[in-house]
């Protein structure tokens, strides 16, 4: 199975990660408390850890033919966040969204998961998942309204960014294709 590296929606564009994004991975979202808040990786301190990230970026592309995508906005290019597919099984992956600041509210996480949703069912997968910290709404709304549902897990998560940082019970959404 091998995922289309470009992709696109009505007001979205989707591509993988490159070298010459590190700087505005970091700088746009990858680096912002309030962004990486309730994602389960550490906020990136430096370029360093955005390097990081490509390279899980091209292991995931190169080993499972489908991996992290960027968000730009169609019109502008401007880096909006990133989403992307994570294969757990031949037939089952898992999703998530991350978006900077001044791109919240506008209905881009929506259309950015839907776009996930369709890719997956173009790869035939089976099941999509995706994990949300219970006390972040917002992306609880948004899986919802894309068709998702909360699974029981029972399994606990690491929020590293979060005060603690202990393992909770974090909501697991679930939707079949």
């Amino acid at each position: 199975m091998i995922a289309p590296t470009d992709l696109q929606s009505e007001r979205l564009l989707f591509s993988p990660p490159r070298e010459d994004d590190v700087r505005e991975i970091l700088d746009r979202y990858a680096a912002d408390p309030d962004v990486t808040r309730y994602v389960g990786f550490p906020r990136h301190e430096t370029l360093d850890d955005t390097r990081a990230f490509l390279q899980f970026s091209d292991e995931q592309w190169n080993s499972a033919g489908v991996g992290p995508y960027l968000i730009r906005e169609r019109t502008t290019g401007k880096l909006l966040g990133s989403t992307g597919v994570h294969l757990l099984s031949p037939t089952e992956a898992m999703t998530g969204y991350i978006l900077a600041k001044d791109s919240w509210g506008l209905g881009y996480a929506t259309e950015a998961l839907k776009r996930m949703v369709v890719l997956a069912r173009e790869l035939e997968l089976e099941q999509l998942i995706a994990l949300c910290h219970p006390d972040h709404v917002a992306s609880w709304k948004v899986l919802e309204k894309c068709g998702f549902t909360r699974l029981p897990t029972g399994e606990m998560y690491a929020f590293p960014n979060l005060p603690g940082s202990a393992p909770i019970e974090a909501f697991k959404y679930g939707t079949a294709l």
